[in-house]
């Protein structure tokens, strides 16, 4: 018999195998990568332990209940429209009907542009502040402590690393993305 959680409907009934039970098997390694969940979770609440019973009614709309769908560990770091796509074929390849189904080749040709897809994905610039070394010594010196801690760091780093001058740092994303627009115009 079939491994839990990926045989499809049809081979369970009959135990015949055909390219279309891949297809259905296939569909759900395409959900647990969507979802990042386990095709069967018994640590789950009942509802949920099947992955595809707990996914199917999300997929006729993947549209509308896309983040409900995707895995929270992903933070809404995906593109949009390549997960809707894969979304949308996980549903056919997941079809009762295994005539329902895609071929894999179509499976393919679905799958294949989405690897080229840009991602729509807006990251911000990540800031936090950073106290400076006046800041530091003004610290140290409010709670006497003219030896504390300040002292220390400055003789352990002294001759390798200045202090910063600034008081912000920027993520490795925004200055990625400042040296881009820089390089796009040619430097300036």
């Amino acid at each position: 018999m079939g491994t839990h959680g990926y045989a499809a409907p049809e081979y369970i009934m009959t135990g015949h195998l055909t390219s279309a039970s891949d297809v259905y098997s296939f569909g759900v390694v395409l959900l647990e990568l969507l979802t990042g969940r386990k095709s069967v979770d018994k640590t789950r609440p009942h509802r949920e332990q099947s992955l595809v019973e707990w996914a199917k009614p999300i997929l006729k709309n993947p549209r509308k209940l896309l983040s409900r769908l995707m895995d929270p560990r992903l933070e809404g770091q995906y593109p949009e429209m390549g997960a809707q796509k894969a979304a949308a074929l996980a549903y056919q390849c997941l079809s009762h009907s295994p005539k329902l189904r895609p071929k894999m080749n179509d499976v393919i040709n679905v799958l294949e542009p989405l690897k080229d897809l840009e991602d729509s994905i807006q990251i911000g610039t990540f800031l936090f502040s950073v106290l400076g070394d006046s800041d530091l010594e003004r610290d140290s010196e409010k709670k006497g402590s003219g030896n504390g801690y300040y002292k220390q760091r400055r003789e352990v780093h002294e001759g390798r690393i200045k202090s910063p001058k600034s008081r912000v740092i920027y993520s490795k994303n925004s200055l990625n993305e400042n040296l881009r627009k820089r390089l796009d115009n040619g430097l300036k």
